[in-house]
C-alpha cells in the first residue's frame, strides 16, 4: 500500500500522490469479489443441483429465473472486482509532484491505464506559474483541491482524486507551495 509522503528542503519539494492503492479500494474489491463468488456459486448450484456453498442451500432455487439471475449478478460482480483489482495493481492515479528551485522546473507525474499514455507527465518552468489556486466546493459532492495556475491560463491539478482532504491541510499545502514558488495564493 502506498503512503503519501512529502520531502521538503529549501530547494526541492517532492510530494508522493496516493493513487488507487487506498484502503477503501482494497476493501471494496474484496467485498465485491466475495459477494460475486457467492452469487455465481448459487446460480451454478441451482443449475447442477449440487450444493457448492457451505453456509446455504441454493439447490432449492429454481434455475429459471432465480438461479440464472443470481449467476448473471455474480458474473457482473466478478468482472467489477477484476476491474478494481487491476486498477489497484496498476496504481492508476498514483505519482508525484516535484518542484525544484535548483533546475527551475516543475514536474507532475501520474500513472494511467496501460497503453501508449500509461505515463502522464507534465513539465514546466517555475517562472510560468502565475499562482497557486485553492478550489473549495462544499455540499453533496464536496471538492477540495489545489491547482497550479499558469500564465497561459491553464490549471494543473495537484491533489489526489477521491475523498477531499481536510481544509486545514489543504490551506497549509497551498500556502507552503505558494511561498516556495513565490507566487500568490488564490481562492481562500
Amino acid at each position: 500500500m502506498s503512503i503519501q509522503t512529502t520531502t521538503t528542503t529549501d530547494r526541492i519539494i517532492h510530494k508522493t500522490i496516493l493513487g488507487s492503492r487506498r484502503t477503501s479500494n482494497y476493501f471494496w474489491a474484496s467485498v465485491i469479489a466475495m459477494g460475486g463468488t457467492g452469487f455465481l456459486l448459487s446460480g451454478i448450484s441451482s443449475y447442477t443441483q449440487i450444493n457448492l456453498l457451505p453456509f446455504a442451500d441454493p439447490t432449492q432455487l429454481i434455475f429459471l429465473p432465480q438461479g440464472l439471475v443470481m449467476g448473471l449478478y455474480g458474473s457482473a460482480a466478478l468482472l467489477l472486482a477484476l476491474y478494481l483489482w487491476l486498477v489497484i495493481l496498476w496504481d492508476v492515479g498514483g505519482g508525484y509532484n516535484e518542484f525544484s528551485k535548483e533546475t527551475g522546473k516543475i514536474q507532475i507525474f501520474r500513472w494511467g491505464f496501460p497503453g501508449k499514455n500509461r505515463q502522464v507527465e507534465f513539465t514546466c518552468q517555475t517562472e510560468d506559474v502565475q499562482s497557486v489556486r485553492v478550489d473549495i466546493q462544499e455540499g453533496f459532492n464536496p471538492r477540495r483541491a489545489l491547482y497550479l495556475r499558469l500564465k497561459d491560463r491553464r490549471e494543473i491539478p495537484l491533489t489526489r482524486v477521491g475523498q477531499p482532504m481536510p481544509l486545514s491541510e489543504l490551506e497549509n499545502q497551498g500556502a507552503e507551495l505558494a511561498k516556495f514558488l513565490q507566487v500568490p495564493l488564490e481562492g481562500l
